[in-house]
Parts: structure tokens; sequence; C-alpha cells
């Protein structure tokens, strides 16, 4: 897979539409989303960057010491603020964009240099009813931000106007971002073939005695040879009893004749990302007991795929999947009695002990409420989700299920 394989970016429509649709959800309130921090691994070695997910949906922006400004009812619409060009910064991590490159590039109304924040914002900001903004996102802001809101508000006391809350901008950005545009559904579709590939890769040298380390390696191999596309979220793979450790990323145990090996990687492509996890034997072969356990799993991930349908409750799919588990426990005589009586104890809890489903896009662990007012939410077309069900048997737990 290459670069000529991948969809190009969104165009800059597509986030004007966006932006349209913000403005009219904020009324008179203005939105604030600031650009990622950058990380440090240790002092001063950095990570690789990675725009916030906010600001990138909204606006395009990619830029590290951004800040985008959207307005509902009042113009300048949205206003951006860019760190611009510096010959030291540039030096060491390559080229900055200055003032007019971004305001063409983004389709900013207005754009201004980072140092103009502070003298600014206040007048930006003064008279709306209320600012949508997400704090400790970056420390580095949080300053000019919460002096900007203190001037607003104290100018705004003497007419009896000005910003009286500050709000989640998630309580509008959330269900937009929950269901995906085309273009997202495309980044999202080969997001996933380029996770598959990896799990190939990966699969194709799990064998006794090859390290969690070489598997893990393989499989980012194969990611990063897709036209440099990188990992979601630190890979796992855990072999015989690492495997029932959920967020297992030490990858530093030989695989051992008889283990189960499970993979969770995903990979991210265009900031978008893929999420899928799978058991191999280690030897190539299950034994009686691994295959009875494996074929209970895959008949529970099945039962969840024929629930996938708009107009279903996306507890429907936990619902399917924790019966089928139940059933195919007590057919193994790991759990005793009624289906239903051990469904209402939710006696699988020790063997599966987290849902089934996540919401997937910009975040690995995309966000969106999963019900409201105590309803299950409905599903709905461009809603994308992972289905991950699984059996865990924990040494202690094993034991006693041996016995």
């Amino acid at each position: 897979m290459t670069l000529s394989d991948f969809p190009g970016d969104a165009a800059p429509e597509v986030f004007r539409q966006r932006r349209e649709l913000i403005r009219s959800l904020l009324s008179g309130g203005v939105m604030l989303l600031p650009s990622a921090p950058t990380f440090y691994r240790s002092r001063d070695t950095q990570y690789r960057y990675r725009p916030d997910n906010e600001l990138y949906y909204s606006t395009g922006v990619t830029e590290p010491g951004a800040l985008a400004l959207i307005r509902g009812n009042k113009d300048p619409h949205f206003v951006l603020f860019v760190t611009g060009p510096n010959e030291s910064t540039e030096l060491w991590t390559g080229p900055m964009i200055g003032t007019e490159i971004a305001k063409d590039r983004f389709g900013a109304d207005e754009c201004y240099m980072m140092s103009e924040l502070p003298d600014l914002l206040p007048g930006l900001i003064e008279g709306a009813d209320c600012i949508h903004y997400r704090a400790r996102v970056n420390d580095g802001l949080e300053f000019y931000v919460k002096q900007a809101l203190e001037d607003a508000r104290s100018k705004g006391a003497r007419r009896g106007s000005g910003p009286r809350a500050v709000v989640d901008p998630g309580g509008i950005l959330d269900e937009l971002r929950l269901k995906k545009e085309d273009c997202e559904i495309e980044w999202l579709r080969m997001a996933a073939q380029v996770t598959v590939a990896g799990h190939r890769a990966a699969a194709a040298i799990i064998s006794p005695g090859v390290g969690e380390w070489t598997v893990e390696a393989t499989l980012e191999q194969a990611f990063r040879s897709s036209a440099g596309s990188t990992v979601a979220f630190p890979t796992i793979v855990g072999s015989g009893s690492n495997g029932c450790v959920l967020h297992y990323t030490a990858n530093d145990k030989l695989i051992d004749q008889d283990d189960l090996v499970l993979v969770d990687a995903g990979a991210e492509v265009g900031f978008y990302n893929g999420d899928v996890t799978r058991t191999y034997p280690a030897n190539g072969y299950f034994t009686p007991a691994q295959r009875d356990v494996y074929e209970v799993v895959l008949a529970s991930f099945e039962s969840a795929i024929d629930k996938v349908r708009p107009g279903e409750p996306v507890t429907a799919l936990h619902d399917a999947v924790t019966r089928v588990i139940v059933e195919g426990l007590r057919d193994l005589r790991v759990l005793r009695g009624s289906v239903d009586g051990l469904l209402e104890k939710k006696a699988y809890q020790p063997y599966y002990p987290h849902q089934t489903s996540h919401w997937l896009g910009l975040d690995v662990h995309d966000p969106g409420d999963y019900a409201s007012a105590g309803t299950a939410r409905v599903l709905e077309p461009g809603m994308v989700f992972t289905i991950e069900p699984g059996l865990y048997f924990r040494p202690a737990i094993a034991e006693s299920v041996a016995e």
C-alpha cells in the first residue's frame, strides 16, 4: 500500500461546513480550541507531535502552538492564532507557517501571531454568553485564556453581559463527531485495511521461541510501510497469562509452545484509527480446551455482528455477546445455573470484564454518549464502533476452572 492508495486530505470546504454547523449550535457563545502541547519522553526529547482532535476536526489545523476561536453570531466568525516562523525552532523541528499562509490554508477570517493573544483575546470573547473551552488541554495557553475570561467578565459586569459560564465543547463536538462523514469513513476504512495488514504480518511469525517484542516490531513495520502510517495506541502482544492483562504493553516475554497469543493493535491513517484484537495459537494448533473457548468468543462476535443495523440500541450488541458467552461457559461447565439467572447476576464478569464496543474515529475511544436519560442510544448511519468480545482465564481463575 502506497500514498497513492490513500484518500486525500479533507478539503477546506469540509472544515468550513463543520464550522458553520458549530456556529449554528453556539448561538451567542464562543468556542476556544487550543492545539495539543508538545509532549516530552524525557528531558528535552520530544515525542512525535500529534494534533488535538477537536481542533483538527473543527478547523483542519495541525500546527503546534495554535489557538482557534469560533464565534456563533459575531464577525469575525473564525479567528486563528499561530506561533509563526521562528528560525531557532525551525532549525530543530522544521518549518512553521505564518499568519498569511495559515489564514489562506485554513480559511480563517483573521489570523494573528500567538504573541498578540493576551491583547486581542479579551475583546474577542467580550459579550459572549458562554465560553466553550476544555481546560487543561494545553497548560501553556491556560494562563492567557483565564486572564481573558476574567477581563471579559469584569467589563461585561458593568453592562450585565459577557461570559457567565465555561462549558465543555464536547457538548457540541462530541455529537457531531459521532456520525462520520463520507471522507471520515474512507479514512477509517483505510486504517482498518492497514491494521489488517499488520495483523497478518504478525500472525505469520508467531511461533514458540519468538519474542513478543518481535511480533510487535513486525506488526508496526507493516504499519509504517503503508505510507508512513503509525500506531493508534501502544501495541499489545500478550502471550500466555499476559493476554489476560487488558492493557499489557511490556511485550517482553518469549512465546512458549502451548501459549495463546493475544494481539490488540491498530493503525492510524490520516489521524483516524483502527482497532482489532485477535488471538493466535503459538504452535499453529489449538488444544481442545483452547478451541472450545475460542469458538465461544467467535460465536459471540458473530451474534453482535447480526445486531448491527440502524434502529438497534447500542446495548443490543453487548447483550447478544454476554448471552452467547454465558451459554458457552455453561456448556463448558465453567458456570452453572440458568442462562437468565447467570446474566442477571453478571456471573460472566470474572471472565469477560469489559464492554463489547466503543466508538472509533479520531480517538481510539471516540467521544459520544452511549445513552441519554437512561435510555440506550440507537445506532444510526455513520456511526463507527468496534466489536471486541473476549474471555480471559487469569491464572487463579484458570486453576479453579481446571479443577
